[in-house]
């Protein structure tokens, strides 16, 4: 049967153009959409069940991103020879459709929604990360299932002070935003990215500039939506039953003893005691036990509409926080450095009840990052993973491997330091933030640690950065109360996440998820300006335990010396077999890479003695030889002749000395002066035609008298 193709064209701002397609691939699925971009080419398909399984009573949705490796023309490297696992990179991809994505589904429906989307053709010029969004959007707009959008999400960079949405590669290069934007046409739901320290009125712009790119993405999908007939009804579906009047008696019974809990200031564990324990004398109190049976879940359900009605309205109402606080308050704060005696570098940053412990080691290029991905192969001297055990919130559950919110979390961390890091360090860098204790925002307790470590272990920071969580409450009034350094009950019952990370000088990377729709320029820019304040605070009290990098590094931290050498010399230096330098690796206690890079060798020598690395650093000085015109030596006699001296400067390189460059006098014979197997010091004059090194030893030597020009032969 010959398909029915629809398609739709979306063409930037520089002239570039976004292919939408569907009704060709995947026709099995609700709905499936091709979105193109130069030869980068994905393929989205969303599937959901036709009814909710029982008891589920939340959005079970699926993201899959995953790159093939056929897109790029390559196989899997490894022993198995196909896609396993996702990479890292593939997972952040996940959780930005994710986050965008959830949101936007109704808040009833129950049905489980998987939604795939697949790299198939790869153009190194078009990163595919910035059309996933769209792509999985598009697919949700031509099926007929139930949605709040459409979204898109694109990526905005700043190349010579102009926004570029989508950017390329190489305009990423130069870019010193690098911002991914996910929105409606109505409202921004979810910003992350990393920035060179620029103003919060920057950051706005660059939103509102994705914005505007986004909503023409929006216009597109619903054009393509309008050509396919399965898209023109959605489905029916009743996934929740209610008992209004119940809910009404809960609401009624409870919302004042629960607003006199949250008002009453208490730690996390007192009020999470306290509000369990209304709930369940209620219940008891109230409902039988065949009640409880055929009740009991919803009346949970409404307890917790209780809670988040009777916090936001104790916000909004008394201007106070649930642990007491003012709105713009910073919890107490206190940091340690040098915890850990045997680390290259450590910290303990705690705020309230969240605490990261957080160890710097240092490395040589063996120690790199290596990432072997379809669309990118390389490595990072600097990288930082973040681990978040159970017992940080008090809790016993199984540990199944690092978790896509830990993956996630550790990305921003190092995006937010990975800029100060200086451009001259050599080191491999690994940053691991253990969280110890958690109510909220521990990515930004990484980041403080993070600073603190790294300063700790001597490393010569730019600038110090520390980082916020901000977070909002509104209501149909529009009064709203923006808060600083949420708590994590904040975070849930509020409605936006939004992290900032940054130096005094601006801001270095962001993330901010909002639930509501129709967040205002003015809420984002006054979030933004009170983040800037509580930066600031936490920045000031981090100081105070170590205000700079410390001047000299941990004794037991390794030593780097870096060297460069002509290319001709790494097979010498590596030797047959890798023989010379595993010996002189051996001899030396060093450890010792060489990379090439054009016509040069790039050596780096690690180590723990500098006398050691020095003597390796000799050594391979001695091999990779190259004399220069006008500089001294100190060589070796090995052979004397009627004409001069041959002095070795360097194993396997002589020069000439001749006979009247011995001496200021007439010599009859060399060895007047001269005898095989002493040191002598020598300055290399210059080379004949062919090669051949000439040296002087008289011009090193005082004239004679009334010798201002002596005669050379």
């Amino acid at each position: 049967m010959i398909p029915n193709v629809f398609t739709q064209e979306i063409t930037l701002a520089d002239g570039r153009t976004i292919t939408l397609e569907t009704g060709k691939l995947a026709k099995q699925a609700d709905g499936s959409v091709v979105v193109r971009m130069g030869d980068t080419m994905l393929l989205a398909t969303v599937v959901s069940s036709k009814e909710a399984k029982d008891g589920v009573d939340f959005l079970p949705l699926t993201v899959d991103y995953r790159e093939k490796f056929s897109s790029a023309g390559r196989m899997p490297g490894g022993f198995i020879k196909r896609e396993a696992r996702p990479s890292d990179e593939e997972i952040l991809v996940m959780r930005l459709v994710d986050r965008v994505l959830r949101p936007l589904f109704p808040k009833d429906y129950h049905a489980d929604v998987q939604v795939m989307i697949s790299l198939n053709s790869w153009d190194p010029n078009v990163k595919p990360d910035a059309l996933a969004g769209l792509a999985a959007s598009a697919a949700i707009a031509v099926s007929d299932l139930p949605f709040n959008g459409p979204m898109s999400e694109v990526r905005v960079g700043r190349v010579n002070g102009e926004f570029v949405i989508n950017p390329s590669p190489a305009q990423m290069e130069e870019s010193d935003i690098d911002m991914m934007v996910g929105a409606t046409a109505e409202s921004v739901v979810m910003v992350e990215g990393e920035m060179d320290e620029i103003s919060e009125q920057e950051m706005l712009a660059a939103i509102q500039a994705a914005h505007e790119a986004i909503k023409e993405q929006v216009q597109a999908q619903l054009d393509l939506a309008a050509k396919v007939e399965k898209a023109a009804t959605k489905r029916e579906y009743s996934h929740e039953t209610h008992d209004e009047e119940l809910r009404e008696k809960v609401m009624a019974d409870l919302y004042d003893k629960v607003y006199q809990v949250a008002k009453s200031g208490l730690s996390k564990e007192e009020r999470s005691e306290q509000f369990k324990a209304v709930r369940d004398e209620y219940m008891e109190a109230n409902f039988s036990e065949e009640e409880l049976e055929e009740k009991g879940d919803l009346i949970k359900t409404y307890y917790h509409d209780v809670e988040y009605h009777a916090m936001r309205n104790m916000i909004l109402k008394d201007r106070q926080r649930l642990d007491g606080r003012q709105l713009n308050e910073i919890r107490p704060i206190w940091t340690e450095v040098d915890y850990l005696p045997s680390t290259h570098g450590s910290a303990i940053f705690t705020r309230g009840e969240t605490q990261s412990l957080t160890t710097v080691t240092l490395g040589s290029k063996l120690d790199e990052n290596r990432i072997d991905n379809v669309t990118f192969s390389g490595s990072e001297r600097f990288y930082l993973h973040y681990n978040f055990p159970p017992f940080s919130t008090g809790e016993a559950r199984p540990i199944r491997g690092t978790s896509r919110r830990e993956i996630g979390h550790g990305n921003l961390a190092q995006r937010a330091l990975k800029g100060m890091v200086p451009d001259d360090n050599f080191y491999t860098i690994r940053v691991v933030s253990d969280i110890l204790e958690s109510n909220g925002s521990s990515s930004m307790a990484t980041v403080c640690a993070g600073t603190l470590a790294l300063m700790d272990a001597g490393i010569k920071l730019k600038a110090p950065v520390s980082g916020i969580a901000m977070g909002l409450i509104t209501d149909e009034s529009g009064d709203y109360a923006i808060l600083s350094d949420i708590l994590g009950d904040e975070d849930h019952l509020g409605d936006m996440d939004f992290k900032v990370t940054g130096t005094k000088k601006g801001i270095t990377a962001c993330q901010m998820d909002i639930k509501i729709g129709g967040l205002s320029h003015e809420i984002l820019e006054k979030a933004l300006m009170q983040a800037n304040e509580g930066r600031m605070h936490i920045l000031g009290e981090m100081l105070k335990t170590l205000d700079a990098p410390r001047a000299e590094m941990k004794p037991h931290a390794p030593k780097l010396t870096m060297m460069r050498i002509p290319k001709d010399f790494i097979g010498m230096i590596i030797g047959p077999g890798g023989k010379n330098i595993q010996k002189l690796q051996l001899d030396t206690d060093t450890v010792i890479t060489i990379e090439e890079e054009g016509n040069e060798g790039i050596i780096e020598i690690s180590g723990t003695d500098a006398a050691k690395m020095a003597q390796a650093e000799a050594r391979i000085k001695e091999i990779a030889f190259v004399p220069e015109v006008g500089e001294v030596y100190n060589g070796l006699v090995r052979s004397i002749q009627p004409y001069g001296a041959f002095v070795e400067l360097a194993p396997g390189t002589d020069g000439l000395l001749h006979i009247s460059e011995i001496e200021h006098r007439r010599l009859k014979t060399v060895d007047e002066v001269l005898t095989e197997g002493e040191r002598v010091e020598v300055k290399l004059i210059g080379k004949d035609d062919r090669g051949k090194l000439k040296l002087s030893r008289k011009v090193l030597l005082p004239k004679p008298e009334g010798q201002d020009n002596p005669k050379q032969d």
